[in-house]
């Protein structure tokens, strides 16, 4: 762990980044913290708690790829012999015992270059969309072809495939975990905490802006990968257009083509809940979750299936237009801060 390193990243993320940063101070490891353009006081904060502070240049557009891979940069000026790096994002307080656990992992098993354990939302009983979110973070432990951004990355493995992707707006993390399998690295879940993550998520149009962004990195990702061995973001892609797409307008033709139609209609729209249902039952019989949160779940594997679609027509019309790269924001500001603790 002398050789371990940290990156956070954070835009006006108030009391959350207050949290994140002090649950890895005082640990003997380098911080680095990466300002996408806070107003709330983020980066008078980071440097109170002695960590290194980088802040974006606001002229060029802000992707957590573009911080990742700034803040990496500096870690390697702090520490050139930096030979792991957590990332974590603001809104996330690293888990008591994580960093112990992940390196133990890493020095077992050197075909392992990324680890991720679980991460479990703050308050997820306070709100629908908390709950959803705490849900979707319930992955399978053991190897896999991805994780989240929040993760303890081998620092050579980071440098060989070259980073993040800082074109990439969503699913960034997926995206540089293909480039590490195809290096040979493998991705690694382990059945321990690794962060809090605090997603203050209170409305439905907050939701809504995040399966729009969940359809662009769809849609980005097959258009990059869809021809490779990989078939990245195909399927989800496909069945984005089909559910979101086409069998809404084709629905809609039906009932107004003539009467016996109709009942073509309805057998379409009744597909949705043969949807519902397969996506129910897997989560129950193969995941082993509560009919409740089975149910919650895949209703909103369903009804995200239009937000989504959305997504994949703001990717293909930037991409047609040749317009800039913009993120998808769903989260509002944090909540004002709490004094710095030293």
């Amino acid at each position: 762990m002398s050789r371990l390193g940290i990156v956070a990243i954070g835009r006006n993320e108030g009391e959350r980044l207050r949290r994140c940063l002090e649950s890895v101070v005082g640990l003997g490891h380098a911080i680095v913290y990466v300002d996408s353009g806070s107003t709330d006081g983020s980066v008078d904060l980071a440097r109170a708690l002695e960590a290194e502070v980088v802040e974006l240049d606001l002229s060029v557009p802000f992707t957590a790829a573009r911080a990742r891979n700034a803040g990496f940069e500096r870690l390697e000026q702090v520490d050139p012999k930096v030979e792991l790096v957590q990332f974590v994002d603001g809104d996330c307080e690293v888990s008591s015992g994580w960093l112990g656990r992940a390196c133990e992992v890493l020095a077992e098993r050197p075909d392992v270059a990324v680890v991720a354990g679980r991460v479990r939302e703050r308050h997820r009983d306070r709100t629908i969309y908390n709950r959803l979110a705490d849900l979707e973070m319930d992955t399978p432990i053991g190897e896999a072809k991805a994780c989240g951004g929040v993760a303890l990355i081998r620092a050579e493995a980071f440098r060989r495939v070259g980073g993040f992707d800082p074109s990439i707006i969503a699913a960034e993390d997926d995206e540089l975990c293909l480039r590490i399998r195809r290096d040979g690295g493998k991705i690694l879940r382990i059945d321990a905490d690794m962060a809090l993550h605090d997603i203050a998520m209170t409305r439905f149009g907050q939701w809504w802006r995040r399966a729009v962004r969940c359809g662009h990195a769809y849609a980005e990702g097959s258009a990059r990968y869809g021809t490779s061995p990989e078939r990245h973001f195909v399927r989800q892609t496909r069945s984005t257009l089909f559910w979101g797409l086409m069998v809404p307008l084709l629905a809609i033709g039906l009932a107004w083509w003539n009467w016996w139609t109709r009942g073509l209609t309805l057998a379409l729209l009744a597909g949705y809940a043969a949807l519902f249902w397969k996506a129910q039952r897997h989560l129950r019989r193969d995941r082993g979750w509560p009919a409740a949160d089975a149910r919650l779940y895949a209703a909103a594997c369903v009804l995200a299936k239009f937000p989504q679609v959305v997504g994949v027509a703001r990717y293909w019309a930037r991409r047609i237009a040749g317009g800039p790269v913009r993120i998808i924001e769903h989260k509002g500001p944090g909540a004002g801060m709490a004094p710095a603790h030293r």
